[in-house]
């Protein structure tokens, strides 16, 4: 690995339990640098940091937490940089309880079940180890299927090189991972790149196509034969359900980790890793699944699986405590982020069949329904201030001052939440939001736009 690349870092946001206003617009560029002549409003975007950080999970890099406090204003543009650090990061405390996923039995599958899964999987060519094959654990068995399905990335471009993790999509050598793990940050648009599978085969890979959005890549190879991943509805997902985190944390492959679900839509932010974007300042505001299961710098692009093996997320970043707050403790302290499966399905497909994904658009200039000017205001919802004329927003009834708190089934505390789900959603999409217009709670139907259309 190089020495050569800068790590990145990111403070926590104010938002955990502790929003600030923070002026948005999803009316803002999806990818690459933001639009940034958008007015001011009354109530600024203000980014307050806490003795934390956010950082990519790429093991390329030795990441430095940004000072305890950091505060910065911005336009009331949704995608206009809040970066703290190097990083920027912002964590949400919106978060919603889902539909079942499975049984679990004190806490793990039944022993019949866990040998089933490993009993279905060639264990001759995991890259995990099983001494005793007549005493599997929940954990062994969802770790023998999923396994076969995880790689290694090497990435190697512009004087820098990094190692992450990948996800086989399909038997023929499409391979998901993370966009900040192929361009190395943003570093490059042309790297070098090898995948290792569970057997220990190397095979050179071309680049198909990234999603910097959502920080997602798909990667292909020359190989048939392979155990693509199962995915499983994420949508269905319970806070408490146990996962396992599979990867190659700095760069020690076939890892696997154990945990459970801490919280779903979890929003966050973090630098785009689209080319040149470190010199624009963009931001991505990503939804996304928190886990305590252990992740660290490699597990980039790694699965995230469920008691029966299924993929249920793409890891993508830790949270990482400063080392004025924690005596300087790096890697993993239980606070761990994946794109959720049903998103990483979609925009993968996406840029398999046209080389991109497509984004949302709501066409509404927001910000966080806070105290105005108060960094330490609590936000219940994502106000609108302004509506682009004949946008989809305006189209379907939405009216300046209404707060929207909720995008389908899944809360709206903050501007980040809401830009987050739009952006989730592709162009075209039917969404339903929740309204707070005056003291009535009412609903309306919007078709979202396209957000790539914005220049």
């Amino acid at each position: 690995m190089s020495d050569t690349q800068p790590n990145k870092s990111v403070d926590l946001s104010e938002e955990t339990e502790s929003a600030a206003a923070d002026a948005a617009s999803v009316d803002a560029p999806a990818v690459d640098a933001p639009a940034f002549d958008a007015p001011v409003v009354d109530a600024p975007r203000v980014s307050f940091g806490l003795s934390g950080s956010l950082q990519d999970i790429q093991s390329n890099t030795q990441f430095v937490s940004a000072s305890p406090v950091n505060v910065k204003v911005w336009p009331a543009i949704e995608d206009a940089p809040s970066r703290l650090g190097a990083f920027g990061a912002r964590i949400s405390s919106a978060s919603i309880v889902l539909l079942a996923v499975g049984v679990l039995v004190g806490g793990a599958i039944g022993g019949a079940t866990a040998t089933a899964l490993f009993s279905a999987n060639n264990h001759s060519s995991m890259g995990i180890t099983i001494n005793n094959p007549e005493s599997i654990s929940w954990a062994t068995g969802a770790a023998a299927k999923a396994s076969q399905s995880v790689v290694t990335i090497s990435v190697d471009g512009s004087g820098s090189s990094g190692i992450g993790s990948g996800v086989i999509l399909s038997a023929d050598g499409y391979i998901l991972t993370n966009t900040h793990v192929v361009t190395l940050e943003g570093a490059t648009t042309s790297a070098s790149i090898q995948v290792k599978f569970s057997d220990g085969r190397i095979v050179a890979a071309r680049l198909v196509g990234t999603d910097p959005t959502n920080d997602l890549a798909v990667v292909k190879v020359d190989a048939a034969g392979l155990q693509p991943a199962t995915f499983a509805d994420s949508s269905k997902l319970n806070v408490g359900d146990a996962v396992l985190a599979i990867g190659a944390p700095l760069g020690l492959d076939a890892t696997v980790t154990k945990g459970i679900i801490s919280t779903l839509n979890r929003t966050i932010d973090e630098a785009s890793s689209a080319p040149n974007a470190a010199a624009s300042g963009a931001t991505i505001h990503m939804s996304v699944i928190q886990t305590d299961a252990a992740i660290n710098p490699g597990n980039s692009g790694g699965a995230l699986v469920d008691s029966n093996g299924d993929v249920i997320g793409i890891n993508v970043a830790i949270a990482t405590a400063s080392a004025t707050s924690l005596g300087g403790q790096a890697g993993s302290i239980g606070v761990g982020f994946a794109i959720p499966a049903n998103v990483a399905q979609r925009i993968a497909d996406d840029i398999m069949a046209n080389g991109k994904a497509t984004h949302g658009l709501l066409g509404a200039q927001i910000y966080n329904n806070a105290k105005a000017n108060a960094v330490d205001a609590f936000s219940n919802g994502a106000k609108v201030d302004s509506l682009t004329a004949g946008g989809p927003g305006e189209t379907a009834g939405l009216k300046k001052g209404d707060v929207i708190t909720m995008l389908n089934d899944s809360k709206v505390t903050t501007a980040s939440d809401l830009t987050a789900l739009v952006r989730q959603q592709p162009a075209g999409a039917t969404v339903k939001l929740t309204i707070l217009r005056g003291t009535s709670t009412i609903s309306i139907t919007v078709v979202l736009g396209n957000a790539d259309s914005v220049k």
